[in-house]
């Protein structure tokens, strides 16, 4: 019998500590204006030396699970999409499991850069599909704040901490109009780009920085084109048009691209879920921190078609079409 993976629950965490512009302006040649004007951000939190990428996971994590009114024996397997792990094994998605008490399954961590939670989503999806499992945890957490160079006004001012989760349960049969279900994902990459976007430095070269680095027009430029060709392949295997999309839910990097995916897909501003001025860019926690954010608030309800799309370091980018 056909199966397909159903969002059942979505959470998330935000660090205590929030940074604004002006707090950054204190200490860098920089001001609110600047970067608001450029970017759409006011503030980010910021970790402390115990919110980390497993404990902001799992707060994320169980925030989802009571969300879907589901306990650890469900979950048969966890996917952190992460780009700052704890450690480089054992991975952030083990640190997690255990964290939660849960004792079967499987646990990895996957980097795909800011496009890592649509990535771990296509797997997730994919393995509920097949079959390999009935209950995943998909999580975005990221700790930016540990790989950014804070005198570099270009790039540190852009970025900050968090973590999102949803969690995915299978349901038998094919999909029937109208009821809730992840109808499709897609991923992409071209490694030609990778040096416009990376960190430079890696577990066994001391070195090297271990810096983000980044040449945010060129950045852009692809984005723009890229997200579009993504959003435009999820409708077109779905057989829907741009009417059909009751929400966006966009990777939070740069306000002028989420504005300018909106108009292309012709929804209102009020259909476009922005956290981008509170939260900053989170990279793989920022879909699912917009997604628990307007879910929590009554924004997106049940039965919405909910459109998500990010580009990230590699360079990555993805779509991932929902109907809660």
């Amino acid at each position: 019998m056909t199966r397909h993976a159903v969002l059942a629950g979505v959470g998330g965490y935000l660090p205590k500590r929030v940074v604004t512009n002006d707090d950054l302006a204190r200490t860098l040649d920089t001001s609110d204006e600047w970067i608001s004007e450029r970017t759409g951000i006011r503030q980010r939190h910021i970790a402390d030396e115990t919110e980390t990428a497993a404990f902001m996971g799992a707060a994320a994590a169980e925030a989802a699970l009571r969300r879907a009114g589901a306990g650890a024996g469900e979950v048969d397997g966890v996917i952190v999409a992460t780009s700052t792990p704890d450690q480089a094994f054992p991975a952030t998605a083990a640190r997690i499991q255990a964290a939660l008490g849960i004792t079967r399954g499987f646990a990895f961590d996957l980097a795909a850069a800011c496009s890592g939670f649509i990535y771990a989503l296509a797997v997730a999806d994919g393995m509920i599909r097949a079959g390999q499992a009935s209950g995943i945890l998909v999580i975005g957490s990221e700790v930016y704040s540990r790989i950014l160079d804070w005198r570099d006004r270009t790039t540190c001012v852009l970025f900050g901490d968090g973590a999102g989760a949803v969690f995915l349960h299978a349901a038998e049969g094919p999909v029937t109009p109208g009821a809730p279900a992840v109808l499709s994902t897609h991923i992409h990459a071209d490694g030609r780009y990778g040096d416009i976007l990376y960190v430079d430095g890696a577990v066994g070269q001391p070195d090297r920085p271990g810096t983000l680095a980044m040449n945010g027009s060129a950045v852009f430029r692809h984005a723009v084109v890229n997200l579009a060709a993504a959003v435009e392949e999820a409708l077109a295997v779905n057989h829907l048009d741009r009417a059909s999309i009751d929400w966006l839910v966009p990777h939070q990097a740069n306000r002028r691209i989420i504005d300018a995916m909106g108009k292309k897909l012709g929804l209102a501003p009020e259909r476009v879920v922005v956290t981008i001025d509170r939260h900053a860019n989170t990279s793989a926690a920022s879909i699912p921190l917009a997604l628990a954010e307007a879910v929590g608030d009554g924004r997106i309800r049940p039965g919405q078609l909910v459109l998500m799309e990010a580009l990230g370091g590699g360079l990555t980018w993805g779509s991932a079409l929902v109907r809660l």
